[in-house]
């Protein structure tokens, strides 16, 4: 299966979900990989911009969440998209409730780095905020490399 669009899901839309968005994006430029990234929430903060939290620690380390705006996870928007790659299992459970057919391209965004999930630092502190970015970090950087594998086996 061709990855065109992959939709990356948290609960508000303003915390992980930007930041896995905007992070993804630009690993994937680097790699001129053809794919486009967006993102959504469960229980979104419709209308919101990124958290300012996670906007500060992602500005310190590179990566800018200017411009967000958080929207509404829905089946129809899942639907769009080739991959949806979510911050913890529980959100892959609820997503597969609540739209059963989308369950076999629902995927956690650490899938190749640990796949155990990525806490919600929202309200949380900004150490938290960092190890968050870390791990967002990690996770695209581990979804790039499988996502340019597959597409240099198909060449």
């Amino acid at each position: 299966m061709k990855i065109g669009s992959i939709l990356v899901v948290c609960v508000g839309n303003i915390c992980r979900s930007p930041l896995g968005e905007r992070m993804l994006q630009a690993e994937l430029e680097k790699q001129d990989a053809p794919i486009s990234v967006s993102s959504a929430g469960l229980h979104a903060m419709v209308g919101h911009a990124a958290d300012s939290d996670a906007a500060r620690v992602a500005a310190a380390n590179g990566v800018s969440l200017d411009g967000h705006v958080a929207r509404q996870f829905t089946q129809e928007l899942g639907r769009e998209h080739d991959l949806i790659l979510v911050m913890e299992p529980a959100h892959k459970a609820e997503i597969s409730r609540i739209a059963p057919a989308l369950t076999g391209k629902t995927f956690l965004f650490d899938q190749w780095v640990g796949g155990k999930g990525i806490a919600d630092p929202y309200r949380r502190s900004l150490e938290f905020h960092e190890a968050v970015f870390q791990m967002i970090r990690d996770g695209a950087i581990g979804w790039v490399g499988k996502l340019s594998g597959a597409r240099g086996r198909k060449a």
